[in-house]
């Protein structure tokens, strides 16, 4: 599509074996992006891999084999890939947690995946991005960010985190053309909410789309939708502002939660 092209641009996407940020990987190799894709395995990267070359014949593709939240996978992926121009901070994980049974380690885990990954990938690309006076660096948050689920309370204010390193970063890039933004997904069907629904529900004979809707309507009540998103839909939103045509959109936090946060 005219604008979107990003031949000749190098796009990172942290935790792009599967779910969301495979679909963001596909989406950015259907705009002529190079995409490196990044996984803990080497089995679960060759197969992604596998599948991107089906969706996307002639697609550039890489893979790094590192663990993005410890330091020293960080270190690993920065020395494996030097230089980016598109950085999307994906790498996340997720579950409910009952706060008054959550253990520091729990907090630290989840902190160092969700948060510090984007901050020590961040402090590694960012330099040459303004450098070269061209960037976008895109943090995968989410509406929890703001409607802090009583279910996954660390999990949520990670993600405030994470809309708030967006922002300040976006700052520091003040009269440059490298653009800083979140992208605040709802409720999406990823391989990771699937496998949560089915555990939540081990005798439903319902679709997981239909549990997908159902959990909505019970624990997001205020999403417009009324269902889930899928994960396409939530790679459209990354795949546009990693473009050219989003050139002026930069410190935003931007919504594809399906109306779910109740603010106009």
């Amino acid at each position: 599509m005219l604008g979107l092209d990003l031949s000749g641009r190098t796009a990172l996407v942290t935790g792009s074996t599967g779910g969301i940020g495979l679909a963001i990987a596909r989406r950015l190799a259907e705009a002529d992006a190079t995409v490196i894709l990044n996984g803990r395995k080497q089995d679960t990267l060759d197969g992604a891999l596998e599948t991107l070359r089906a969706h996307v014949p002639g697609g550039n593709f890489r893979s790094v084999v590192a663990d993005v939240g410890t330091a020293e996978g960080c270190d690993a992926l920065v020395a494996a890939e030097s230089q980016v121009d598109i950085l999307v901070n994906n790498a996340g994980i997720f579950g409910p947690s009952d706060f008054f049974k959550t253990t520091d380690e729990s907090w630290q885990k989840l902190f160092e995946v969700n948060l510090f990954s984007g901050v020590r990938l961040a402090r590694a690309y960012m330099p040459g991005m303004k450098e070269r006076n061209w960037g976008r660096v895109l943090f995968i948050a989410s509406e929890s960010a703001f409607n802090i689920p009583v279910e996954m309370i660390d999990y949520g204010v990670s993600k405030t985190a994470m809309v708030g390193l967006a922002r300040g970063l976006a700052k520091d890039m003040a009269g440059t053309n490298v653009t800083v933004n979140s992208i605040l997904p709802g409720p999406t069907l990823s391989e990771g909410v699937e496998a949560m629904l089915k555990a939540q529900n081990p005798e439903s004979s319902q679709s997981v789309a239909e549990l997908g809707a159902d959990f909505v309507k019970k624990h997001r009540p205020s999403n417009i939708l009324q269902r889930m998103a899928t994960v396409d839909e939530v790679a459209n939103m990354v795949v546009y502002a990693a473009s050219p045509l989003a050139s002026a959109t930069t410190g935003a936090a931007l919504r594809v939660d399906g109306g779910t946060i109740d603010t106009i």
